[in-house]
This record gives structure tokens, C-alpha cells and sequence, in this order.
């Protein structure tokens, strides 16, 4: 099956079955606990909803499909995900080599949980060139974290390469590919042997629920990440599962039309002169634009850019859109903007946000699926607004 069709029928096949109810849609299974006759069989495998829900299940088995992985887990946020995954392959003395440019929210769970509280050690490298990686690979070293694009300067990194690196000390390479989504980028195929979502994101696309995920095919780690996904408890709830199943029927039609948008958008920043840079991998004054087209299918939804002026300037700027709603988050129909050093990046000191080229004129949008007209239109009203 292709993946728009994977999108739509893999864990919501209706049961035709004597006694099946044949829905087309799966329902919500809503019940906590799961009765049964026998005292040593769970009645079909069900016996607490942390444990086990069919509704969460069917969302699981959808989730791995999409990534050509034989297992999904999905949990209560992106964050949850990346907690349970550090919780059950880390402990204490050990070392993660990282990308330098990750979404704060990464950095402050690593920084300040991880390290501070359970003493493992992270070192934030320029991926960009994989030597860096492998030159801060330590003997301790356990694990290799990936964003790419990454958020909010949409870098790049050779996934296959870090991988084969990686691999040959025997080190598991995670890769974040929310910014892409399924549909534009395969890391499992590339090498990666786990994929992480913020499901909140391009997967549910509609800005109406919380949830993460992980996608890998190692029966190993998976047995390792689905006995601390049930002791820890971060699992995404039965109506939350439903959002997610429905929201990523409609995947590849909307991350084509993201990104014919955010292609036509980054066009017209990239000519205009109150902007200093625009960072989108479809462009080919992208540094990595060819790296882009050898691991990506598509270039997305997801571009940021830098203002000519100062911050005042650039908060003129994005208080001033009408269709752009100035909010977090991305990956929903309705396009935002927002302020990465005020925004979804203020947990990252100063300093390290110089160090990786995060400017305070910096802006990121993530272009919806509006009609482009409307959008252009809008930013163009911005543009007046700061002149």
C-alpha cells in the first residue's frame, strides 16, 4: 500500500466477523479497566487501559505503517515519548550526542532534567558535518539524537551517514522527523533506528490534541520502550487516539499543499528587501539544498526567516497578521507565527542561541493550508505595518 492509502484503511479495518459490529471508523474505547472469565486470560488481551486499549492500538499499528516500522507506541506528548525513550535505553553515567539546534523544549529535557537531576551527559554538536558527530562520540556514549530540519533554523543532517557512523559503535540513532512528517521523510529507511513525533503536529494536523510517538522496527528496543511506555504511564488517551487515527487520513493531501504554500511563500521573502534570510530547504540558496533532495521527498510546510531591523521590529511584525495567528505549536491547517527567541525557544539561554545562529529579528512560520493569496496578502500587510 502506498502511504496515502495506509493513511486511511491500516488499524481501522471493520470487523465483518460474526458478532462484529462493521464500523468503518474505529470507535472510542473508553472503558479503564476490561472484564474477564478466566483469572489467567485477559479477555482479548485487554486488561488496563494504560497497558492496553483498543482504540490506542489501532492508532499504533497506523503510526508503524507510516513509517514502514513493525511497531508504534503512542504517548501522551512529544515530550512524553522522548522521556520514556531516554528512561528506558539511559541511566546514570551515560552520554547522548545531540544536534546543537533542537526544539527548546528537547534542550530543556535534556539539560535540565536529564543532566542536572539524572547525571547524563549531552553534547550538542553541529550535525551539519557529520565528523562532529563522530568526533564526540564517547566511550559512554549511548545514544545519537537527530532533528532534521531542525527547529527553528531548519539545518540539515545526513541521516544515512550519521547512522553508519553510529552504528559502528553500536549506538541506536534517533531521528525527530515532525517538521517532515511521514509523507516527506522515511528515517528508518535511511538508517535510523527510531523515529520520534510530536503527533500534535503534521500527524493529527489540526491543532486539537496532545500526543507523541515512536516508530522502530528493533524487537529489543521496542520490548525495553513499551515496558517503561506501561510502568512509566505516559500513554495517549483512547479520544486523543481517535483525533490522531482521523487526523492522519487527510496526511498527504494536506502535506502537499503546505508545502506548495510555504514553496510560494519563501519566494516572496526571499525577495523582499525587509528580510535579511529565508531558511527553507526547497530553496536552492538553501546551504543544504542537495542533501535536502537526496533524503527528503518534499521540503514541507515549516520555513523561518530573519528580519532587516531589531526585535522591536520584528514583534511589530508578527503582531500584525491577520491570518498568521501568533501562537506556538505548527503543523495545523491554520497558519501561525511566531517569535522563536521569545517564544517557543525562551528556556534557551542567550549565549546558545547566538552560538547556533538564532537571531532575535529570527521569525518561523508554519504555513497552513489557506489559499496562498490570502497569506501572501496577509504578510504583505505586515510588511507596511514595519515600514
Amino acid at each position: 500500500m502506498k502511504l496515502e492509502t495506509k493513511a486511511i484503511h491500516v488499524g481501522e479495518e471493520p470487523n465483518l466477523q460474526a458478532g462484529g459490529s462493521g464500523d468503518v471508523v474505529k470507535p472510542i474505547h473508553l472503558a479503564t479497566t476490561f472484564a474477564r472469565k478466566v483469572v489467567e486470560q485477559p479477555t482479548g488481551g485487554y486488561e488496563y487501559i494504560r497497558s492496553g486499549n483498543p482504540t490506542r492500538l489501532g492508532l499504533e499499528v497506523r503510526l508503524a505503517s507510516l513509517e514502514n516500522a513493525r511497531y508504534g507506541l503512542a504517548f501522551a506528548s512529544g515530550l512524553a515519548a522522548e522521556t520514556t525513550l531516554f528512561l528506558s535505553l539511559l541511566k546514570s553515567g551515560d552520554h547522548v550526542v545531540a544536534f546543537d539546534d533542537l526544539y527548546g523544549g528537547s534542550r530543556r529535557l535534556m539539560n535540565k532534567v536529564f543532566q542536572s537531576k539524572f547525571k547524563i551527559t549531552v553534547s550538542f554538536v553541529d550535525a551539519r558535518d557529520s565528523r562532529q558527530v563522530a568526533a564526540s562520540i564517547q566511550e559512554n556514549t549511548r545514544l545519537v539524537w537527530l532533528e532534521t530540519p531542525t527547529n527553528p533554523l531548519l539545518k540539515l543532517c545526513d541521516i544515512e551517514e550519521i547512522s553508519g557512523i553510529a552504528h559502528q559503535h553500536q549506538i541506536p540513532v534517533v531521528v525527530d522527523n515532525t517538521f517532515m512528517s511521514p509523507y516527506f521523510q522515511q528515517p528508518l529507511q535511511l538508517g535510523a533506528d527510531i523515529v520520534m513525533h510530536s503527533s500534535t503536529k503534521y500527524l493529527n494536523g489540526h491543532s486539537d490534541s496532545l500526543g507523541g510517538a515512536l516508530m522502530l522496527n528493533d524487537d529489543e528496543l521496542y520490548e525495553k520502550i513499551k515496558f517503561t511506555q506501561n510502568s512509566a504511564g505516559g500513554v495517549l488517551s483512547p479520544f486523543d487516539s481517535f483525533l490522531v487515527m482521523r487526523g492522519i487520513k487527510t496526511l498527504g493531501v494536506r502535506m502537499r499543499q503546505h508545502a506548495r504554500n510555504a514553496v510560494t511563500i519563501a519566494e516572496f521573502l526571499e525577495n523582499n528587501s525587509r528580510v535579511k534570510r529565508v531558511l527553507y530547504p526547497g530553496l536552492k540558496s538553501h546551504p543544504q539544498y542537495k542533501l535536502a533532495c537526496k533524503q527528503m521527498s518534499g521540503f514541507g510546510g515549516m520555513l523561518s526567516f530573519e528580519l532587516k531591523g531589531d526585535l522591536k521590529t520584528a514583534k511589530k511584525f508578527v503582531e500584525s497578521t491577520r491570518f498568521f495567528a501568533l501562537a506556538e505549536s505548527l503543523g495545523g491547517v491554520e497558519s501561525l507565527i511566531e517569535l522563536p527567541a521569545l517564544m517557543t525557544h525562551a528556556s534557551v539561554p542567550e549565549p546558545e542561541r547566538r552560538k547556533i545562529g538564532l537571531a532575535e529579528t529570527l521569525i518561523r512560520i508554519s504555513v497552513g493550508i489557506e489559499h496562498v493569496d490570502d497569506l501572501l496578502e496577509d504578510l504583505e500587510g505586515a510588511f507596511k505595518k514595519i515600514r
